[in-house]
């Protein structure tokens, strides 16, 4: 007897009418059919609604020394914005005089950036970790120099002091405290400024993590980040009839947490719940804490957060039943979600709720505002990006032999801070954004059935053998071979002779396998097995390490949302990768074949 169908938590979806037309020169043009509605004049535009149309719900929260949850209201979020925005305006800051922000997300940090975007003054929100782990603060230098800010703020001067030391010049003011500000009485200025914003205003510069070179600023207009936002709702139209609350930990100088997360909220008048927590040990049991309080409708997260939330859910039955009560729709981006955590994360829902919760994704960067794709349906195998949103136009390019993706649009910024020549060579003859990532068909007859990932055409590399390795499907595909021993993995071996593979461990994992010699031989025969499956050399790993370091955030190796930058790991671990791929290995590394000594 069949088993019968699981029930699905009820979404209004948006629709998959696309139109593909492949041309002369042998590119492929891939639009949704559905155009786009009209969209705000400013983000600010969206508190001015809420405040209006729902002055007392909580627009954002944070949990102060003591534990409880800080709240500030549509209505209160108004009229602090408005005071704020004063006293910038009588400071003289624009976009010749902007802001640069050092602080983490907190109440403060929003309420200031969105007062300068009222008040059409350009500000920059830039990592923390160019702060706080840097040792010659060289990249929070030439963000500083290229931004040429009129004002620094840090929430918390202490903490921030040894970087502020470092770059605060003559003639800018620093700030720690907003209470000044705050004191402001707001003018008819403040009207006449706010007015003045449209949609080609430049409202902030968000920096590229930058690892293989000086950060790129990246512009961000107020037409890229609203267009977006309504992009959002036709791709997922239930948040117009259900506010968003979610609780996120993403960084708003990453345009995940700060464009994404953030326009979603405001955008659709909802709660957002700033989280101290991260997806890291020692820092996730704040995250299932508040998650458990809170019980957001929607969830955001970068692959390793499901990793540590599906190992969460599982030793704690009863806040599984709480996160699946009401939460509607999981959403992962940054890097692949591996199969086995999208299995989970179904079977989990299934069985504390009763019900399956939509799991999705998308495609975009920071130049795309972020979302250029998005998968509103209910798909069977992790990994689908989707679709191109309303408004966005999606140009497949042959590259050797992949299909590379670039995007036009609304969304897309019209280049990068004070850098006409890297803005140049970031788009094509017809104006399309050069995102540097492959596709592939997850159906060549049916470009409404979605696309993968297919890589980043710059990690791609050539043994010396002259084949080309493929490296985002085998990256993939190590991480689903190795799971759940891995968090992350690095490919090596360009221009040699085998493909190599550097694994950053999950170590508490690899203790429950046992001892060292038990942990080697369950590695080992791992490996043997993968590099039997292989097709080739481009596809065949037949040594590894593990790294006996997490990457490094202030060395550019990772980001603050934990995506890993391959380049700069190879880059700051040449001995490792010399090691690896040496005629005769040292004992540390694993070679397929070979029994320890």
């Amino acid at each position: 007897m069949n088993a019968p169908p699981v029930r699905r938590r009820e979404l209004v979806l948006g629709g998959r009418d696309v139109e593909r037309s492949v041309r002369a020169d042998g590119s492929t043009l891939i639009r949704n059919r559905e155009p786009l509605g009209a969209y705000a004049r400013c983000i600010p535009e969206f508190l001015v609604r809420y405040a209006a149309e729902a002055p007392d719900r909580t627009f954002v929260a944070e949990r102060d020394g003591d534990g409880a949850w800080v709240r500030v209201s549509y209505r209160e979020a108004l009229a602090r914005v408005r005071a704020i925005a004063q006293a910038l305006i009588g400071r003289g800051l624009s976009d010749q005089r902007p802001i640069v922000i050092l602080s983490d997300n907190g109440i403060d940090h929003a309420l200031l950036g969105l007062a300068a975007q009222y008040a059409g003054i350009l500000y920059a929100p830039v990592s923390p970790a160019y702060s706080l782990l840097a040792t010659d603060f060289a990249k929070l230098r030439a963000i500083v120099d290229l931004m040429r800010p009129g004002m620094i703020y840090a929430a918390d001067g202490e903490r921030y002091a040894r970087a502020i030391d470092a770059v605060l010049d003559d003639g800018v003011e620093l700030v720690t405290s907003l209470s000044a500000l705050l004191a402001t009485p707001p003018t008819s200025a403040v009207d006449a400024r706010y007015a003045a914003v449209g949609p080609d205003t430049v409202a902030k510069i968000l920096f590229t993590s930058g690892s293989t070179g000086a950060a790129k600023g990246v512009i961000n207009t107020q037409r890229m980040m609203c267009s977006n936002v309504q992009m959002d709702l036709q791709a997922h139209p239930f948040l117009a009839t259900m506010p968003p609350v979610i609780v996120d930990w993403l960084p708003w100088n990453h345009t995940f947490g700060g464009n994404h997360n953030f326009h979603e909220v405001i955008g659709n008048g909802g709660t957002l719940y700033i989280n101290r927590g991260k997806p890291v040990a020692g820092l996730f049991d704040e995250t299932v804490r508040n998650l458990d309080d809170v019980q957001p409708n929607l969830h955001y997260d970068v692959p390793k957060g499901y990793e540590l939330l599906v190992d969460a859910l599982r030793a704690d039955r009863r806040f599984a039943r709480r996160f699946f009560e009401r939460v509607h729709m999981l959403m992962y981006a940054g890097a692949a979600l591996s199969q086995h955590v999208w299995d989970a994360l179904i079977e989990l829902s299934i069985e504390a709720a009763g019900e399956r919760i939509l799991t999705t994704s998308s495609i975009g960067s920071t130049e795309t505002a972020p979302m250029a794709t998005a998968a509103p349906w209910w798909g069977d195998v992790s990994g689908n990006i989707g679709i191109p949103v309303p408004g966005v136009e999606m140009k497949l390019v042959p590259n050797g032999e992949k299909l590379e993706v670039r995007f036009r649009g609304p969304n897309i910024t019209p280049g990068y801070w004070r850098a006409p020549d890297l803005t140049a060579a970031a788009f094509d003859d017809e104006g399309f954004y050069r995102i540097g990532d492959a596709l592939r068909y997850a159906d060549a007859g049916d470009p409404a059935a979605g696309f993968f990932f297919d890589g980043r055409i710059a990690e791609d590399f050539k043994l010396a053998t002259g084949t080309w390795v493929s490296y985002g499907p085998l990256r993939a595909r190590a991480i689903a071979h190795f799971a759940p021993l891995f968090v992350d993995v690095v490919l090596t071996g360009e221009n040699r002779d085998e493909v190599g593979l550097i694994a950053f461990p999950d170590t508490a994992k690899l203790r429950a396998l046992g001892d060292e010699a038990a942990v080697r031989h369950v590695l080992r025969t791992k490996l043997e097995a993968l590099a039997a499956g292989a097709t080739g050399s481009a596809s065949r790993i037949e040594r590894l390490v593990l790294a006996t370091e997490p990457p490094s955030l202030a060395a550019g190796e990772a980001t603050d949302k934990g995506s890993l930058n391959a380049r700069a790991v190879l880059r700051r671990r040449a001995d490792v990768v010399e090691a690896l791929h040496a005629a005769s290995p040292p004992a540390a590394v694993i070679v397929a074949g070979r029994e320890d000594p």
